[in-house]
């Protein structure tokens, strides 16, 4: 359907809802309907987790799912094609669509325009804007639909969309879309290259909403290592995917020395999970380390409130893949651990090397488990760090200025959609 004359409704585009490892996404669409804009979710793919995240639960948007292969839906995909044909724009997209298949020929380019032709057909008229999260794959949903409908639309992208998506593709997003934001300064850099201006795209940080966690605990452990009874307790959160360096870390761990004690738990899914698990067998440590795969987030929180330490060594995947700055780290933060990371992507935006971190190079395990053996050994060193990511995080990112910033826009955007409505 077409806009109408009062289209007040955002539609927010996301890959995949909801999602254990998207907490950034779900905080800020709550945080914009806490504020009162209205809002509607369209979902690429269907949901692969059981456990929910309560903040999902508080969301009161109704949620729409685009057939995630258009075969499973091929009734619904024809409906969308032929009401697409019959619409005075469906030439404008036809081109744009063949520019972009030429370059990309691929079955994903195709499955992008039948998702699109749904949204086009099914979007209520009183959606008058159209914001997307991630530059790939949603934002050429998004942008098929919106030249098909005539709807502006903006987005918000993160880390493995900007760093995987070819420039030529990133360059005529960047030319169609109203605007764009960026939650890391690195990936700024690259889009506002990309731009037709240098403000068209702006850094704005999720940051962390502090309301929804609890006081950190006033001191953690002054475990040191030493008593076999009681080992410091390492904890890391993320998929198990090449661009989090977990095979890294379990080599870093399985160089400490063998009078030191400790106990590593990794939370969270991912392909190379059982990669990992055969790595710590190889190494001899898999007594030590256990694999807990998803867990909602108050089961994270417990975790790391009875840590010691906090561990996220990212790096640069085969694919080109890499973080933005990874809320997990914050998450952390928001409990006073200290965090060991690498000096890489966002992460030094947030964690200054030896204030509120440890930053290693990426890639570098020696490095890695040196560090790790020496804040094992120091529970002060350990206590100051952690003290000091929590008032970083408190002081400079928490989630309001991020979220005035995009209410700012979205709410301009809106107003304008209203004042200058697409004609049908």
């Amino acid at each position: 359907m077409h806009p109408s004359s009062e289209a007040r409704r955002i539609a927010v585009v996301v890959k995949g809802y909801p999602r254990l490892s998207e907490t950034f996404i779900v905080q800020e669409i709550l945080a914009l309907e806490e504020r009162g804009l209205e809002l509607e979710i369209w979902s690429l793919r269907h949901p692969t987790e059981r456990a929910v995240h309560p903040m999902n639960r508080k969301i009161k948007a109704p949620v729409t799912y685009l057939p995630e292969y258009l075969y499973e839906e091929p009734l619904r995909v024809l409906r969308g094609a032929f009401w697409s044909l019959k619409q005075p724009r469906f030439g404008a997209l036809t081109r744009a669509f063949w520019r972009d298949l030429r370059r990309d020929f691929t079955a994903n380019r195709v499955r992008r325009l039948g998702q699109a032709f749904v949204m086009a057909r099914e979007m209520p008229a009183e959606v008058g804007h159209l914001h997307v999260h991630y530059l790939h794959t949603p934002a050429s949903v998004v942008r098929y639909a919106a030249l098909l409908t005539g709807r502006p639309w903006t987005f918000s992208a993160h880390a493995k969309d900007i760093w995987t998506t070819p420039d030529w593709e990133k360059r005529e997003k960047l030319a169609e879309a109203r605007w764009g934001v960026t939650c890391t300064a690195q990936g700024a850099e690259n889009l506002k290259a990309l731009s037709p201006s240098p403000d068209h795209v702006s850094l704005v940080y999720h940051g962390l909403d502090l309301s929804r966690f609890p006081a950190p605990p006033e001191a953690h452990s002054a475990r040191d290592g030493s008593n076999p009874a009681d080992p410091v307790r390492i904890v890391s959160v993320g998929r198990a995917v090449a661009k989090k360096g977990f095979d890294d870390l379990i080599k870093a761990l399985a160089a400490l020395p063998p009078g030191l004690h400790w106990r590593f738990a990794h939370v969270g899914g991912g392909e190379l999970m059982n990669v990992l698990k055969a790595q710590a067998q190889h190494a001899g440590i898999a007594d030590k380390v256990a694999f807990l795969g998803a867990k909602a987030q108050p089961d994270i929180i417990a975790l790391l409130r009875e840590a010691d330490m906090f561990v996220l060594p990212s790096k640069k995947a085969a694919s080109g893949d890499r973080d933005g700055l990874p809320n997990v780290l914050m998450e952390a933060a928001s409990q006073k651990l200290p965090l060991v990371a690498t000096d890489f992507a966002g992460i030094p935006e947030f964690i200054r090397d030896g204030i509120e971190g440890q930053l290693v190079p990426p890639g570098d395990w020696e490095a890695l488990s040196n560090t790790l053996n020496l804040l094992t050994r120091d529970p002060e060193r350990r206590q100051a760090l952690g003290t000091a990511a929590f008032e970083r995080l408190r002081h400079d990112f928490s989630m309001e200025g991020g979220i005035d910033d995009l209410e700012r826009r979205l709410r301009a955007a809106i107003e304008i959609s209203v004042r200058e409505p697409v004609p049908a």
